[in-house]
């Protein structure tokens, strides 16, 4: 995680994520440089929407995004984000959590799991947490620099076993453990808490399947973005609910990973001009584990 910042990280424990821009109440970024310095992104979204958001400036009071370094020396909880199909299982003034994972580094046995086998079910699953068997329910990724993985909300997910991943997600904290790998909470010296209840009632079951994409070494159809391939067994319309050409697949992860200034098809097609204008002086808030 330190080779990745610009800053030095604090003590000597370790540091599982880091946030890099965020416009959460509790952590806010800061301007770095020019006429807009100390101000916190915030500030600046209420001072010049249109010129953040574009078209979309109506839709949103907070910055939509928040992005992060995640370094999973150890395999992280098993969780699930709500989608929006499940408003009661999100936090009043939250959102909906769908992200994406872009790998940075990882070693010969890391993984990612993202998805559960067609077999699963909430019974099969269920009984998984019990006798510790939940990773023969999960869809596994060996992880290789390069790779990008989307993530809808109601997706089981994890990674770990030494994989450092650059994570775009919507802005929201709203998080349900599943499993925890036996972990225990070093301030506490207890398991940490599970949410199962709630990741259970959220988990999009025979629903859009996450996306693996692979780079490929010249850009296909997008003049301005680096290109992607997809890999089976994962379907690639999931961020559309629908079933994607290949033109709108392109340009869909383009958007996610502020590759091309506008996404036809994507509902997320947020424009990165934002990119131009909020420059990170320090990191927002550093966790130990996920």
């Amino acid at each position: 995680m330190a080779s990745l910042l610009s800053v030095p990280l604090p003590g000597d424990g370790p540091i599982g994520e880091a946030w890099v821009l965020s416009d959460r109440t509790d952590h806010q970024s800061q301007i770095a440089n020019g006429p807009l310095k100390g101000q916190r992104l915030g500030q600046v979204m209420k001072q010049f929407p249109e010129s953040l958001m574009g078209k979309l400036s109506s839709r949103f009071t907070h910055f939509p995004l928040l992005l992060k370094f995640l370094d999973a020396h150890e395999m992280f909880s098993v969780q699930v984000h709500p989608s929006d199909a499940h408003p009661d299982l999100i936090r009043e003034g939250d959102t909906a959590k769908t992200e994406a994972w872009v790998v940075i580094d990882a070693a010969k046995g890391s993984q990612i799991y993202a998805g559960l086998k067609s077999a699963t079910t909430a019974g099969s699953l269920k009984e998984s947490l019990l006798d510790g068997t939940i990773a023969d329910h999960l869809v596994s990724i060996s992880p290789k620099p390069g790779d990008a993985v989307f993530i809808p909300g109601g997706t089981v997910h994890t990674l770990g076993d030494d994989v450092v991943v650059f994570e775009v997600q919507q802005n929201s904290d709203t998080t349900f453990r599943l499993y925890d790998w036996g972990h225990i909470d070093p301030e506490t010296n207890e398991p940490r808490a599970l949410q199962v209840d709630e990741a259970l009632a959220c988990i999009e079951f025979g629903g859009a399947m996450p996306a693996l994409y692979l780079p490929v070494s010249k850009p296909h159809h997008l003049s301005n973005a680096r290109g992607f391939s997809i890999a089976a067994p994962f379907s690639c319309g999931g961020c559309l609910g629908k079933t994607a050409s290949p033109l709108e697949q392109q340009e869909s992860r383009a958007c996610w990973l502020g590759l091309k200034d506008q996404a036809r098809s994507c509902r997320m097609a947020y424009t990165h001009r934002w990119l131009r204008c909020v420059a990170i002086g320090k990191l927002v808030h550093l966790k130990q584990m996920a």
